[in-house]
């Protein structure tokens, strides 16, 4: 760091203060009781400023720029303009020390001896706070919350911003030690960095691995160890653009500079940041840089130094003839002004070095004066190490790195070998004071050049040789070697190029040329050196033979790839340059300056960053390319192209019969197509083919090229290659050209390539036609079936032979697709394949056809029927279905298909179905009787089906009653059905049915019949069953209301029987049975009326067939007499009805047998004889014919007057009326659901 003076006045008074306007464009001094306002870029006084009466102490500028602040002696405070108008005056008590203007809100603090003031443009007055101490010095926080005052007993007291004391900071030193300056840090980001340097030790590594802070204010070069130049300062023009992002950061780091002749450090909270730093001086002023890295001091010792934010010296600025009394930084920038006692106004520009070393790929650079970052520039990884001292020189090399402070030299190593190991830790110190200037460090060895002269210490400091030049020093690298015994490359002024061992006294001279040395650098294989002399030259020597191979304008640095022997890169003008060989320079655009070359990156230094730029290597290979050099090219290219220019090298060896090389690219871009094609003619060539004009063929041919490859294999005479090619190119044209003479088999090839060709252009019959011509059917066949030709499928499929079984089943398939049955049946037929032709009537649904051929082939019966009654029941078709798995044998399946219907019926509330499909399945049950196997299972099961049919027959009536709200069901007939429910229900309550539902209709019908006794029964059995809250309202009422009527049933309603004429009671605890005779009720399968039948039996020996044609005979029976007789009285005229029959007991002999004795609880059947049947009428007699195993059984009518009709399917018993009515309001019968026009049982 050097400072720079920019320019200089001298007023006539002692300078006490100074302010920076916010955009650094004026400056404002305070100078006996004047302001003096300057122009900063020259020094040009702009105007004085006149208006206090006494010595101006304090100057202060607002951030917003718009106003500014004076205090002086005469107890005044005057606020004046940024055009330099005073617009507002206020006085203190005494005379004013400092002013302060708050950075967020622009209150101004005015202190004097006795008290401060807060006022702001918002406020007509001022507010004043009484101090107990003279105050010397104030300064706002960044955010504006917090004031601090220093004052001259010692005492630093910290306000809010309404004046109010929140931390009070006593120094030890007390009125000896008082506080004369004191500054907020502007940035919060060095806290962290504060807190965590307390109780660290100087060597400390901080590592992180996307470190991003880099130097802000880095001007000139100076590198070392890999690349050294010595340290030449250039003036670059000052960067006034924000740096930090982190500027406006709140901040609680507070400066405080006493004359106690210390330097301290405090956070908001009043704890002290470290210890104190003796100074040696009395100062007298201390300013922060505007990033917060840098601080001023000034004072007693007639100079201002420079220190770090942490409080290490780094320099002076300038030094004046007496004591400086104010200096600040200008904004946003690197220039200090500097005020003296003697009036003297100084303005320097501060120049920061770049203080660096780079080696292969990892960068050292100085941050913060006193920091060295390491950076990886391959990983990007940066690791801090805390030095908290001022560093001077840095060079690294392979894992050393060397670091120069003032009084030491620290040596660093790596903890380990990994080349991506950033964790470095002290190895040497050297403590000793050095002036050098360039620092190289080798494996055991750091070499220091002073002027001409080179010394070469161990880590332990002692000078083990020295070498000295016959100029000065310019350039120094180390070019390697073993440890101990490392090669530097030294370049002279006077354009001497040396090498120098470490480890030997004597120098080897390489060459000497006109020019001063600039940069060095030698190739990795040692024998060409590349020189940059001081008129921007780039030369490239031989080492061995002196010579001079090229040179090339515009160079500043040049560096060899140290992968590829041939390349090297030199960087000048803003361009990039990259000579591979003799060929001719490559360029394009980079700014800074080459400092390394290794593969494809270029390492770049530009201004205060480096970098690596990924760099293809494209142009250089096109060179080798273009002279067939393809094992240099590949070289090249392995330090990295684009993965174009590698398949450009691939072709390019490939067609230059170089496979190795070809071979190689193509595994880079992963081109398995043209590897394979490499690996055939590598395996061609082991078995003996030399024929190098037909392996260019084959590369040709994978290129795209056919003309030419064709030519190539007719020259090789291999005719059929470039046949097959243009054939599997559909080249047909071409093709024929090279055809042999009319060979057939190659004919064919030719035409079926080409019929493949016109199918995939979208040409399908012409391709149908070619595929037939050379007769490939069944490409044909699967061309037309899949467009839907069916005209062109029969044509292909009537001219095919029947032998042709593949070919004629597509066809088949196709037809079936295409819904052409008729046509795939004549193919099915012509094949004589019944099996699918089976198939083919199922899947069609043409039964008919499928009938007759299972007639004629029995085989295939299962094949018909099982999908035939699948798709019947699929259509509720279930009679049919049933008929349909009858003939197929799959008894079983029938009976789960209505099990689960009637299933589905039952949860449905379909109860109707339900009693229709248990029915079915009654039937089907005894139909499966029959089988003597399973004869008593089955007729179990008839029996329950026939049980559970008659019951949700029969409660469909009482479901519609209880569930919708209208009913046109007489109440007798509910009545009767809910009684016979009633007396059936004794074991377990089917699915579906409710016998709250059964039992609430019983009791409302029996009240409104007149049963009041069956109805207050009902009544009870309801209250010991969970009745839904829809009817439970209407049922207690009914309960309560049943109590009002008598307790007896009416006559009308009580049962007879037929049998024994007994009165049978409504609540019959044996059932439906009489409870005299036992006989069992007849009921009608409409109105549940008990019917006037009497089931009798057969004597012994009588067959059903006997029986009928008894009873056919209808013997003559003796007939009842009547006549009408008349009588008349005076006023009236009778008419009577006298009758005269015999006893029924002697007409009719059925009747006697009817007779009955009550002689136990047993069931005494009516058996009747050969005279009793002959005896009957076939109108009186009702016979249910039950096909086998079940018996016949016989009813006779006691009221033959009373028609009673029986349905021939289902054998339910109805009164004719009823049964009428039904049929044609159903068209079937109601219970079986046979139809009318059905003549069938």
């Amino acid at each position: 760091m050097r400072a720079v003076l920019t320019w200089r006045d001298k007023a006539e008074q002692c300078i006490y203060d100074l302010a920076f306007k916010p955009d650094g464009t004026q400056l404002i001094l305070a100078a006996g009781n004047r302001l003096l306002v300057y122009d900063t870029s020259d020094g040009t006084l702009l105007q004085p400023l006149k208006g206090h009466k006494d010595t101006v102490y304090c100057v202060a500028y607002a951030k917003d720029g718009k106003r500014f602040a004076s205090g002086s002696a005469d107890k005044s405070i005057i606020i004046w303009t940024s055009k330099l108008e005073g617009i507002l005056k206020y006085t203190h008590n005494d005379s004013i020390q400092c002013v302060s203007y708050n950075p967020v809100t622009h209150q101004l603090a005015s202190c004097s001896s006795s008290d401060f003031g807060l006022w702001s443009p918002e406020q007509k007055s001022v507010s004043k706070h009484k101090s107990n101490s003279k105050i010397t010095c104030c300064s706002w926080t960044n955010d504006g919350q917090y004031l601090a005052l220093g004052m001259s007993n010692g005492i630093i007291s910290i306000r809010n911003k309404n004046g109010e004391e929140k931390v009070k900071i006593e120094r030890p030193g007390g009125s000896l030690s008082p506080i004369w300056s004191i500054c907020w840090n502007p940035s919060s980001r060095w806290e962290n960095i504060w807190m965590s340097r307390e109780n660290e030790d100087a060597e400390d590594v901080i590592v992180n691995r996307y470190f991003q802070e880099i130097p802000s204010i880095l001007k000139s070069t100076v590198y070392s160890s890999q690349g050294s130049e010595a340290e030449e300062e250039e003036q670059e023009e000052e960067d006034d653009s924000p740096r930090d992002g982190n500027s406006e950061e709140h901040n609680d780091i507070l400066a405080v500079a006493d004359w106690g002749q210390k330097l301290s450090f405090y956070q908001l909270s009043g704890k002290q940041i470290g210890k104190d730093r003796p100074l040696n001086f009395d100062p007298c002023c201390i300013s922060y840089f505007t990033k917060g890295e840098y601080i001023l001091v000034g004072g007693s010792d007639k100079q201002v130094s420079l220190f770090t934010k942490d409080g290490v010296r780094l320099g002076t600025v300038g030094e004046q003839n007496s004591w400086v009394w104010t200096c600040r930084v200008k904004p946003d920038s690197n220039y200090v002004v500097v005020g003296c006692q003697d009036g003297t106004i100084s303005f320097y520009q501060l120049i920061f070095s770049t203080v660096h070393g780079l080696y292969k790929d990892r960068y050292a650079y100085r941050d913060s004066m006193t920091d060295v970052i390491v950076q990886h520039l391959i990983t990007e990884q940066k690791v801090r190490i805390k030095c908290r001292e001022l560093v001077k020189k840095i060079a690294i090399y392979k894992n050393r790195l060397a670091i120069q402070l003032p009084e030491k030299i620290l040596i660093y190593e790596l903890y380990s070998d990994d080349s991506a190991d950033m964790h470095y830790r002290v190895k040497e110190k050297i403590v000793k004071k050095f002036e050098c200037n360039l620092l190289v460090v080798c494996a055991d060895h750091i070499i220091l050049c002073q002027e001409k002269r080179l010394q070469c210490l161990s880590f332990s400091g002692v000078r083990e040789r020295e070498w000295q030049m016959e100029s000065l020093i310019r350039y120094i690298k180390v070019i390697g070697g073993p440890a101990g015994r490392e090669g530097l490359l030294v370049g002279l002024k006077n354009g001497q190029i040396l090498k120098i061992f470490v480890d030997n006294l004597f120098a080897i001279v390489l060459l000497k040329q006109a020019t001063a040395v600039r940069c060095l650098d030698m190739s990795a294989s040692r024998n060409k050196l590349a020189v940059v002399d001081e008129n921007d030259t780039c030369l490239v020597y031989d080492i061995h033979t002196k010579e001079l191979l090229f040179q090339e304008p515009n160079a500043n640095s040049v560096a060899w790839n140290t992968q590829c022997e041939d390349m090297l890169c030199f960087s000048g003008g803003g361009y990039l340059n990259i000579k591979a060989s003799t060929f001719p320079v490559h360029q394009q655009k980079l700014q800074g300056f080459v400092v390394g070359y290794n593969g494809s990156k270029i390492f770049c230094l530009h201004v205060f960053s480096m970098s690596a730029v990924e760099v293809p290597q494209s142009a250089p290979m096109y060179q080798y390319l273009d002279r067939k050099m393809f094992k240099e090219a590949y070289q090249i290219a392995c330090l990295g192209v684009t993965d174009t220019d590698w398949r450009e090298l691939a072709m390019e060896a490939l067609e230059g019969l170089e496979f190795e090389t070809a071979k190689k690219a193509f595994t880079r871009v992963q081109d398995l197509r043209y590897l394979e094609l490499i690996s055939t003619i590598e395996e061609r060539k082991k078995r003996g083919e030399s024929n190098n004009d037909l392996f260019l063929a084959d590369v040709f041919s994978y290129q795209g090229k056919f003309h030419e490859a064709a030519k190539l294999y007719k020259r090789s005479g291999h005719e059929n290659l470039a046949l097959n090619m243009y054939t599997d190119l559909c080249m047909f044209e071409y093709a024929k050209d090279f055809l042999g003479s009319g060979d057939p088999k190659e004919t064919k090839m030719l035409i079926t390539k080409q019929a493949d060709w016109a199918r995939n252009i979208n040409e399908p019959k012409a391709a149908v036609e070619m595929y037939i011509s050379a007769g490939e059917h069944a490409k044909a066949i699967e061309i037309s079936g899949s467009h839907g030709w069916v005209d062109m499928l029969i044509d292909i499929a009537r001219k095919l032979d029947k032998a042709e079984r593949e070919p004629l089943l597509m066809c088949a398939r196709y037809f079936k697709k295409l819904d052409s049955p008729g046509y795939a049946a004549e193919t099915y037929l012509k094949i004589g394949d019944l099996k699918s032709l089976v198939q083919l009537y199922v899947d069609t649904k043409r039964w008919d056809e499928a009938f007759a051929l299972g007639e004629k082939h029995p085989e295939f019966k299962d094949d018909i029927y099982v999908p035939y009654a699948q798709w019947l029941a699929e259509n509720d078709r279930f009679e049919e279905a049933q008929k349909a798995f009858h003939k197929a044998g799959r008894q079983g399946e029938a009976v789960r298909v209505l099990e689960q219907l009637t299933h589905n019926a039952v949860v449905e509330s379909r109860f109707n179905d339900a009693a229709y499909y248990y029915w079915m399945l009654s039937m089907q049950c005894l139909d499966m009787a029959q089988d003597p196997a399973q004869k008593d299972v089955m007729l179990d099961k008839f029996h329950h089906f026939q049980h559970l049919a008659e019951l949700y027959h029969g409660y469909q009536t009482i479901h519609r009653y209880t569930e919708e709200p209208f009913s046109f069901d007489l109440p007798e007939t509910l009545f009767n059905i809910s009684k016979f429910l009633l007396h059936s229900l004794t074991k377990a309550t089917p699915l579906g049915i409710s016998k709250v539902n059964t039992l609430f209709t019983l009791a409302k019908q029996s009240k409104a019949l007149g049963a009041y006794k069956l109805a207050r029964h009902a009544y009870d059995k309801l209250r010991g069953l969970q009745i839904p809250a829809r009817i439970q309202k209407s049922i207690e009422l009914g309960t309560l209301t049943i109590r009002s009527k008598p307790f007896h049933d009416s006559e009308e309603l009580v049962p007879l029987c037929y049998r024994c004429s007994t009165n049978n009671p409504l609540l019959n605890n044996l059932g439906n049975v009489c409870i005299n005779c036992r006989q069992p009720f007849i009921f009608s399968a409409s109105s549940y009326e008990v019917l006037h039948l009497v089931e009798f039996y057969l004597e012994e020996g009588i067959t059903d067939e006997e029986a009928v044609a008894l009873i056919d005979l209808e013997a003559p029976r003796h007939k009842r007499e009547g006549k009408w007789q008349e009588t008349s009285s005076n006023n009236s005229q009778t008419l009577r009805l006298d009758e005269t029959m015999d006893s029924i007991g002697e007409d009719d002999p059925f009747t006697a047998k009817l007779s009955f004795e009550q002689g136990g609880s047993e069931f005494v059947p009516v058996v009747v004889s050969r005279s009793v049947l002959r005896s009957m009428s076939r109108r009186d007699v009702l016979i249910k014919r039950w096909p086998p195993p079940l018996q016949w059984q016989y009813f006779r009518s006691l009221l033959p007057d009373a028609s009673i009709t029986m349905c021939p399917s289902c054998f339910q018993m109805f009164h004719s009326e009823d049964y009428e009515l039904l049929v044609l309001q159903h068209a079937c019968c109601p219970y079986c659901r046979r139809r009318i026009d059905d003549t069938g049982p």
